[in-house]
């Protein structure tokens, strides 16, 4: 049997991982998704419907994976709100497992890419902004890669073996 998240750790999930996509100074991770999140404000929130109806539908791994898989993909985190993730959310999370699940052929093809010689230098002087830079650190503590498995791939690239 599948372990059911409740309601409202449905909902603790959901203030956690949206403090760490939208500030700087919290980290999922490091505070194990806290927050100061009280059953009495669960219980006054009007939307909590959508956290009952969210929590029948996934376990608990897949509550965490469903909400990081919208909140990267949305433009605004902090506007991003829990009814408009339940019902387009679906959506984002196929399209972010299947990225993960195709991970290794898109950096393999866009390494080539780099090192084949065309637009190196372009593609080198993009500026990095720094809420895509937030962004982007926030989103590492989530993927689990297997990091060997991209080096080897690198030096295939550049090396030629």
């Amino acid at each position: 049997m599948i372990p059911k998240v409740s309601p409202f750790e449905a909902y603790k999930s959901y203030l956690g991982l949206k403090n760490h996509f939208t500030r700087e100074s919290y980290d999922y991770h490091k505070y194990c998704g806290k927050s100061r999140a009280s059953l009495q404000s669960f219980y006054k929130r009007k939307d909590r419907f959508f956290f009952e109806k969210l929590s029948r539908q996934k376990d608990d791994s897949e509550v965490v994976e469903f909400f990081v898989s919208n909140f990267v993909t949305c433009d605004d985190p902090q506007s991003l709100w829990i009814g408009e993730i339940v019902r387009n959310g679906e959506q984002n999370y196929t399209d972010w497992k299947r990225k993960l699940q195709s991970l290794t052929y898109t950096f393999k093809t866009e390494v080539e890419n780099i090192f084949d010689g065309k637009n190196f230098d372009k593609k080198l002087q993009d500026p990095v902004w720094k809420f895509l830079s937030m962004r982007m650190d926030k989103y590492d503590s989530f993927l689990h890669i297997d990091v060997f498995k991209y080096k080897k791939i690198l030096k295939q690239v550049v090396c030629g073996e």
